[in-house]
């Protein structure tokens, strides 16, 4: 058995290079330039003005009229949480705060036991006003 010469072709006599004229990246001014090339997009042209909206600052998601929460993704709710956070230190006794961000079951219950002798009230005001608080359909409540 003979070791194989280090300086012959790996893959034999009868491999030839497919592209034999072609280097790894085009000649300079050849290929394709910024905002004209065959590449994301096909021919976008000017900058900003590509197959996709151009998404900035202003832009406003339709089903997230009041924005949204840069924490979770969320979009806010239409409920205030200042407002929420008063209502329910003020007339927490009756439910309010929480018949006012949609959740009818707890505001029941507060009506019932009179906001929990008024400490459930309380404690669920302060929890509106200062903590993660979300509406009935699960959105954060706006600042």
């Amino acid at each position: 058995m003979s070791t194989p010469n280090q300086d012959q072709d790996p893959f034999g006599s009868s491999h030839q290079n497919p592209y034999p004229n072609q280097g790894p990246y085009p000649p300079p001014g050849q290929g394709p330039q910024f905002g004209q090339g065959q590449y994301y997009g096909q021919g976008q042209g000017q900058f900003g003005q590509g197959p996709y909206p151009n998404v900035g600052y202003g832009f406003q998601a339709p089903n997230a009229p009041y924005g949204i929460d840069p924490v979770s993704g969320r979009p806010y709710s239409d409920k205030s949480k200042i407002v929420a956070g008063v209502l329910q230190l003020f007339l927490g006794g009756f439910g309010v705060g929480r018949f006012y961000t949609g959740h009818v079951g707890i505001a029941i219950a507060q009506l019932l036991t009179c906001g929990g002798a008024g400490i459930w009230a309380l404690i669920d005001g302060i929890m509106l006003l200062t903590g993660n608080a979300d509406d009935a359909d699960g959105r954060p409540l706006r600042s």
